[in-house]
């Protein structure tokens, strides 16, 4: 078996954890493979005691992984997409840090969890993503066009509102006077989407939102529409350029640029502990529903 290995070392007392992961691995004699910065970041700590000298590094991932392990929060498995693409790579999401809701795997449990994992005990959550264009064309988001939780518009350099006018499926939806503009997967309704008043969705359902950020518009919501929708924004505003973010990467583009958004052709798999759902993090994590009188 070839696993991955990717992190960000943003987490204090991080070391243990990670030297946790090595040595569980290390003794199901896994062929292990790191990430060449994460690596050079782990050969600093000397709390580390893993012999590096045989262990390879990689740039970019290829199918030869059977799994890929993110060591960190959420923000470190987004960025771990972006190694992955769609090479169908299970992702391991290992929480080393706050909220951890896409990184599941409570960094308290690491050898327990790896054995289920190296045992097949798991099942496979399948994650839709947003792929992204633009008119005219703009190289800063060519390469990485795509977003597992969201794509968003965002006002710069001023206080003033922006106007994004909204198509769907080219038909005219609305102008939103705002600071913004998310376009959500299902993963990402737990996200910046949910933060602006957008709806919980549960990530098997099939589904896009869009959701304003702080709106103008009194009569604006949040609204769900199906995942085979192809959405057109045209920001306007002051100021002679807005932000584009595709999860945690940001382009700068000119006012009128089109940006034309839609579902992926491919998934992201997540890997999912037996015991572990959806509605169990919810719980847990946003402490769903908690009432004292629960």
């Amino acid at each position: 078996m070839k696993i991955g290995i990717y992190g960000q070392f943003y987490h204090k007392n991080s070391e243990k954890y990670i030297q946790d992961i090595l040595d569980a691995l290390q003794k199901k004699n896994i062929e292990i493979v790191i990430e060449q910065n994460f690596l050079s970041i782990i050969k600093e700590h000397h709390d580390i005691t893993h012999n590096f000298s045989e262990v390879e590094t990689f740039n970019e991932l290829d199918n030869s992984y059977d799994l890929f392990f993110s060591i960190g929060g959420d923000g470190t498995l987004l960025k771990a997409v972006t190694f992955v693409r769609d090479l169908d790579i299970p992702i391991v999401g290992i929480n080393t840090g706050r909220l951890g809701f896409l990184a599941t795997i409570q960094k308290e449990k690491i050898s327990e969890s790896i054995n289920q994992i190296l045992n097949e005990e798991y099942s496979i959550s399948e994650r839709s993503l947003l792929t992204i264009a633009t008119q005219p064309d703009n190289n800063e988001i060519t390469t990485l066009n795509f977003a597992l939780n969201e794509v968003a518009v965002n006002r710069k350099n001023t206080t003033s509102m922006i106007k994004v006018e909204t198509k769907v499926n080219d038909e005219y939806l609305t102008s939103y006077w705002s600071d913004g503009l998310i376009v959500a997967t299902p993963t990402g309704s737990t996200g910046y989407s949910l933060s602006c008043g957008g709806p919980v969705i549960d990530p098997s359902t099939n589904s896009i939102v869009i959701t304003p950020i702080a709106p103008h518009n009194l009569n604006a919501r949040p609204l769900v529409i199906p995942d085979n929708s192809k959405i057109s924004l045209k920001v306007s505003g002051r100021e002679q350029s807005f932000l584009v973010s595709l999860d945690s990467r940001i382009a700068t583009l000119e006012n009128e640029t089109t940006l034309l958004i839609e579902k992926a052709p491919f998934t992201i798999k997540l890997v999912q502990l037996a015991g572990d759902s959806f509605i169990k993090t919810l719980r847990k994590k946003l402490l769903w529903g908690e009432d004292k009188r629960n």
